[in-house]
C-alpha cells in the first residue's frame, strides 16, 4: 500500500512544472464522522494522505487509500471496507483541484481562508465540490485545515435499510495537512 501511495504522489508531483515550486505531505490526515444522535459513533481517521501543493499555481491533488481508514470497532471498519465503500474495487478516494487567489508568500502563520474548487473521486464517482479552508505557514511547514460535509448519495454509497437510520448519509470530513 506505501508503494502504491508513493508511486501516485511520484505521478502527481510529475504534473507540476518546477520541482521546487510543490510542497507535500504523505502523512496528511482526514477524519470522517458519519455518526446519528442514539446510536453508535461512526467515525474513522486515516493519517496516511498524501497531498502535493503547485505553490506558483496554486494547483492541489491528494490521495487517500480507503484501508488506511480506522475505525473503534474492526466490526465496523470491516462493514465499510467490504459492504459500503467497497475499498477493493474503490481503493482510493482522489481530489485534484485549485486554491482561488493562492499566493504563498502572502502566508503568515495566521491562519487565512481560501476556496479551494475541484473534484473529488470516491466509489467510482467524481463531483465537483467547493470547500473552504484555513491555510498558514510557519517557517516551512504549510496548514491547510478544512472542513465540509459529502452526501453518500453523490458517490452512489448505499447503505443497507437497517443500518440506514443508525448512519448519517450527511458525512463531515476533516483534513489537516502539513506540506514541507
Amino acid at each position: 500500500m506505501k508503494k502504491i501511495l508513493s508511486t501516485f504522489v511520484l505521478i502527481l508531483m510529475s504534473h507540476f512544472a518546477i520541482a521546487q515550486d510543490k510542497i507535500l505531505t504523505k502523512t496528511g490526515q482526514i477524519a470522517f464522522e458519519a455518526s446519528v444522535p442514539s446510536f453508535e459513533e461512526v467515525k474513522a481517521t486515516n493519517k496516511l494522505s498524501a497531498c502535493v501543493l503547485n505553490t506558483k499555481t496554486g494547483d492541489i491533488a491528494s490521495v487517500a487509500m480507503i484501508k488506511s481508514f480506522k475505525f473503534k470497532s474492526s466490526l465496523m471498519q470491516e462493514h465499510f471496507n467490504e459492504n459500503y465503500i467497497e475499498s477493493d474495487k474503490y481503493p482510493k478516494a482522489i481530489f485534484k483541484g485549485k486554491i482561488e487567489n493562492f499566493d504563498i508568500s502572502k502566508l503568515t502563520a495566521q491562519k487565512q481562508e481560501f476556496t479551494i474548487n475541484g473534484t473529488i473521486e470516491l466509489h467510482g464517482k467524481s463531483k465537483n465540490i467547493s470547500v473552504i479552508a484555513k491555510i498558514s505557514k510557519n517557517e516551512n511547514i504549510t496548514n491547510i485545515v478544512s472542513t465540509f460535509t459529502l452526501n453518500t448519495d453523490d458517490f452512489n454509497i448505499d447503505l443497507p435499510f437497517l443500518i440506514s437510520s443508525k448512519v448519517s448519509k450527511k458525512v463531515q470530513v476533516n483534513l489537516d495537512y502539513k506540506l514541507l
